[in-house]
C-alpha cells in the first residue's frame, strides 16, 4: 500500500517526495494536472504511479480516499522492487 496526498490541478504530473503528517503518518506527495472532477485526478494519479514504477496501469488500484486528498493505492507486483523504485525516486526509504 502507498499512502499519498494528492494535489489536483497542480500544473504538472509529479511525485514531490515524502511528508510526515501531524499524526505521525508518512505519506508520499503527488501533484497532477487533472481536476478533481469525475475521477479525473484519481485516474491521473494511478497513471502517474504506474508510469513511475514501470508497471501496467491495471496493477494500480485506488483502495481508499476516492474523494479525499489523502489516498491509499495498492500496486500489484514485487514489493521489494516497488519499494526500491520509490526509494530511488523520492530519495527516502519507504
Amino acid at each position: 500500500m502507498i499512502a499519498l496526498r494528492l494535489t489536483p490541478k497542480g500544473g504538472r504530473d509529479v511525485l514531490e517526495g515524502i511528508e510526515a503528517m501531524a499524526d505521525g503518518r508518512v505519506i508520499l506527495k503527488a501533484r497532477v494536472r487533472a481536476a478533481a472532477v469525475g475521477g479525473e485526478a484519481n485516474a491521473a494519479l494511478t497513471q502517474l504511479i504506474a508510469r513511475t514504477l514501470a508497471v501496467p496501469p491495471s496493477r494500480v488500484t485506488l483502495v481508499a480516499g476516492a474523494s479525499a486528498r489523502i489516498k491509499r493505492l495498492k500496486v500489484a507486483g514485487d514489493g521489494a522492487a516497488l519499494a526500491a523504485a520509490l526509494t530511488k525516486i523520492t530519495g527516502a526509504a519507504v
